[in-house]
């Protein structure tokens, strides 16, 4: 039975082998970023492909794509707008917004004027549409009366500021070539949030009825090819129909898809940030995705949403279509304030009802404390207690086995050619001595789901990007620059090994012994947070079960 132990710490290993796996694809080689050059207008192609169909959601839905429509001629250059918040570009082809910056989220701390670009049409093809369809009406026709995202808008200026405003708005006008359609397309933008709104005002100036519809929808450029087969990231699209989906784009290729959404969102998520179009939690949508021509002849995807309720406007009448845009980070409180399920983009994989609770903890205490290095020491100590009794229980196990090792050994020689006797044996003495064989197994059993839960959460939260401890380490996101905790972590392995039974097998006696330099070198790789979890986790293990053995061999000395 002992020989679950070294069974148990190989899974652990090969678990941490894993996960250093899919550490290395986010963080082994990051690319180099340049600072935010100014955008010129460009590289998306125009095709009729990427704009949806008035949908038909019952009983029918249609295909999201139009009938060929003329191309829009290329424009002036785009709308810079600056807000506390982000660095956008809009095209006025459109009102699309092709470039994002987070301002408040530098891509290396060590270069705090160079931030996070979201949107990226140049790079990544990756940009926020919106646009207006129109439903035509029998017997009027005409030019195009509502304006999708190939339209030419008009601004007011060339560059927006938020300064020290509470909000800002950037209108866009278009016109139809008749003068009988006028749409302001407006971003809103609000002081201390990620989420924007867009409303569409529509006049209706001309003699006869409008009916249309708004679409919204993120257009994504193919996503690089990963090396390592077991990865805890995703990028892809993501939406929600009273429960989380998620698909990657590749997926879309083959199955495009199309759905009624009542209410719910549409997403594309990556690590740490995400876009998200947002409608009205009573609205109605067809939702759709698919892959859609690129630049270059590669593939770009599309996850959107297309208005299923028609507004209509008598003729002189006015109205607005209105919606909401997220473009930030994923953080968890305010995510779950704006949409139901939002949240439930900060993946945290199969041990999420572990990990939740976690972080719900970690950010209470970190509310306290103010610094997440300290946080997670505090959350390893309380997780400790938590498990006080049941270590206990196991470090006594283990004490008894080490005070009855030289009788082990002992059975060991006088049976060692008849297995299943020295098997007997050995059940009779831990009867007798009241051991439980398996008890030094709990301590591993129990920290494995924890340990990965809280992998995630320190990988997956924004929240511990690139957040400091103290000294040398100031991102607890990314890995120990000086390897000086994965060392330190190796040595309470070390002395958790001595204080430990020595197995009475040699080859699980090297395994022992080799184990503690194997999850160093995984360690030296790790996130510096989840490192010191471990090596706080073994401090406290090594002061309860050192007290303990102590007091199980003076006992057994006693007795004998």
């Amino acid at each position: 039975m002992e020989n679950l132990r070294p069974i148990l710490w190989l899974s652990l290993a090969f678990v941490l082998f894993l996960m250093w796996q899919a550490w290395h694809a986010d963080y082994g080689t990051r690319p180099t970023v340049d600072p935010a050059p100014e955008v010129e207008m460009d590289d998306l192609p125009e095709r009729p492909e990427d704009v949806p169909e008035a949908p038909q959601i019952e009983p029918d839905p249609a295909d999201p794509v139009a009938p060929p429509e003329a191309l829009p001629e290329p424009v002036r250059d785009t709308v810079s707008v600056r807000t506390d918040l982000h660095d956008l570009r809009i095209d006025p082809r459109g009102g699309t917004i092709i470039q994002a910056d987070l301002l408040a989220f530098p891509v290396d701390p060590r270069e705090p004027d160079v931030p996070v670009r979201l949107f990226d049409q140049r790079a990544r093809g990756y940009v926020a549409q919106s646009g207006l369809t129109h439903d035509q009406v029998e017997g009027v026709d005409g030019p195009a009366r509502a304006p999708s995202h190939h339209a030419v808008f008009e601004a007011e200026a060339d560059s927006f500021e938020m300064g020290d405003a509470d909000s800002l708005r950037v209108p866009l006008i278009w016109t139809s070539e008749d003068g009988t359609i006028r749409v302001t397309k407006t971003y809103i933008f609000e002081r201390g949030t990620h989420l924007v709104e867009i409303e569409h005002y529509i006049e209706n100036l001309s003699e006869s009825p409008w009916i249309g519809r708004q679409y919204r929808q993120l257009r994504h450029g193919p996503t690089p090819p990963r090396a390592d087969f077991f990865l805890y990231t995703f990028t892809g699209a993501a939406w929600y129909d009273g429960r989380y989906n998620k698909e990657r784009f590749e997926s879309f290729e083959d199955d495009p898809m199309q759905q009624r959404l009542d209410g719910g969102w549409i997403s594309v998520i990556e690590h740490y940030f995400m876009s998200a179009w947002i409608p009205g939690e009573d609205e109605i949508n067809s939702m759709y995705a698919r892959a859609v021509p690129g630049v270059a002849g590669a593939t770009d995807y599309l996850i959107g949403l297309h208005s299923a309720e028609p507004l209509t406007l008598s003729p002189g009448a006015s109205d607005a279509l209105s919606t909401r845009l997220w473009i930030g980070p994923k953080t968890q409180a305010e995510l779950s304030e704006i949409a139901q399920g939002l949240e439930l983009t900060v993946d945290y994989g199969i041990f999420t009802f572990l990990a939740k609770p976690l972080f719900w903890l970690l950010r209470v205490i970190n509310d306290f404390v103010g610094n997440w290095g300290w946080s997670i020491v505090i959350l390893t100590i309380l997780i400790k207690l938590a498990f006080f009794h049941l270590s206990a229980t196991s470090y006594r196990s283990m004490a008894k086995m080490r005070a009855v090792a030289p009788k082990l050994q002992s059975l060991k020689e006088r049976y060692k050619d008849d297995k299943q006797r020295m098997n007997q044996a050995l059940m009779e003495l831990y009867k007798k001595e009241k051991i439980n064989p398996l008890g030094g197994c709990l301590p591993i059993l129990v920290q494995i789901p924890v340990f990965i839960a809280l992998f995630w959460v320190l990988l997956e939260s924004v929240e511990l990007r690139q957040a400091p401890w103290m000294l040398w380490i100031q991102d607890l996101s990314t890995r120990d620059p000086l390897f000086i905790l994965p060392v330190l972590m190796g040595l309470t392995m070390f002395i958790q090994y001595k204080l430990n039974p020595p197995p009475m097998d040699p080859i699980q006696q090297k395994i022992f012994m080799a184990l503690p330099v194997v999850f160093t070198v995984f360690f030296a790789f790790f996130p510096a947070g989840l490192v010191l979890y471990w090596f706080t986790n073994n401090l406290f293990s090594i002061g309860q079960q050192y007290v303990i053995t102590r007091k199980i061999t003076a006992a057994a000395e006693k007795k004998h």
